[in-house]
């Protein structure tokens, strides 16, 4: 039983999402109606142990990424994510700090796109949602590695072909992009700190950085090199959300193409391989 406002509320949230929106197989005889604790905890990236310890009021006071985590894996909206960040005794994020909210609208057009890879990264490029066939495609990025600009310029996704030119139109949009997010947010520690460590670390981006480079994302095609299904060349797309500075970023192949038999093989054996190696 829930012994404080945070956890009956944690628990409300979690029993109206159902498994399947959230991209998990509903399987079986389930005695929650929505996610089990185990399911909003791997789609949080924290411990079951711990989402049982919130609801049950054994833990009070989480940090607020993990009250971020919560939120965007509980599908909540803005205000709703406001009350669970003053339920758990945290000023909700200020106006100064990059928005990590996702709409829930944003979340349902991504439940329709099953077989498109489709991701979602906030201004300063951190990933925070990806559909399984995105991370198929793309493989799983985890920790520091969830941040774009910080894999491009410090451990590039070797699975994606690209040319000298390709390279450095992509490295100088991304640097332009920073730059603005980051007087957008002037107030955001994460985005500072992210900054000062590609400044020190990537003598390309330090470059970049102190030219004042500019560029824009465009349409491209983008040849990615698959361990199991090959290469496909497919359409990468950049698309902005207006009012909550969300990047979409979208693959996909021409109809009736060896890429689209392709991706759609991918949709089968890589998702597959995905809920499989899941614990």
């Amino acid at each position: 039983m829930a012994t404080t406002g945070l956890g009956a509320a944690l628990r409300h949230w979690r029993d109206r999402v159902p498994p399947r929106a959230a991209g998990l197989p509903a399987g079986g005889r389930r005695r929650a109606a929505g996610l089990r604790r185990e399911e909003l905890a791997q789609l949080a990236g924290i411990s079951a142990d711990y989402v049982i310890r919130l609801e049950q009021g054994r833990a009070t006071s989480p940090s607020a990424q993990v009250v971020e985590a919560l939120a965007r894996a509980l599908r909540l909206t803005r205000d709703e994510r406001t009350h669970l960040f003053r339920l758990a005794g945290l000023a909700p994020p200020g106006p100064g700090t990059v928005p990590r909210h996702i709409t829930p609208g944003v979340h349902r057009m991504l439940d329709r796109l099953e077989g498109t890879p489709v991701a979602v990264f906030n201004a300063a490029w951190n990933q925070m949602l990806a559909n399984p066939l995105y991370t198929a495609l793309m493989g799983e990025h985890r920790g520091d590695d969830l941040n774009g600009v910080r894999r491009t310029f410090l451990n590039p996704n070797a699975r994606v072909r690209d040319t000298p030119e390709s390279r450095g139109k992509l490295q100088a949009a991304l640097v332009a992009d920073l730059r603005h997010t980051a007087g957008t947010y002037p107030d955001d520690p994460g985005l500072r700190t992210l900054i000062a460590e590609l400044r020190r670390r990537s003598p390309r981006f330090a470059e970049l950085w102190e030219s004042g480079a500019v560029g824009q994302h465009e349409s491209a095609r983008k040849t990615v090199d698959h361990p199991a299904v090959g290469a496909l060349t497919l359409d990468c797309d950049v698309l902005s959300v207006a009012g909550s500075d969300l990047r979409i970023m979208v693959y996909t192949a021409e109809p009736g193409t060896e890429e689209a038999d392709r991706l759609a093989l991918l949709g089968v054996i890589g998702t597959q391989s995905l809920v499989e190696d899941r614990p």
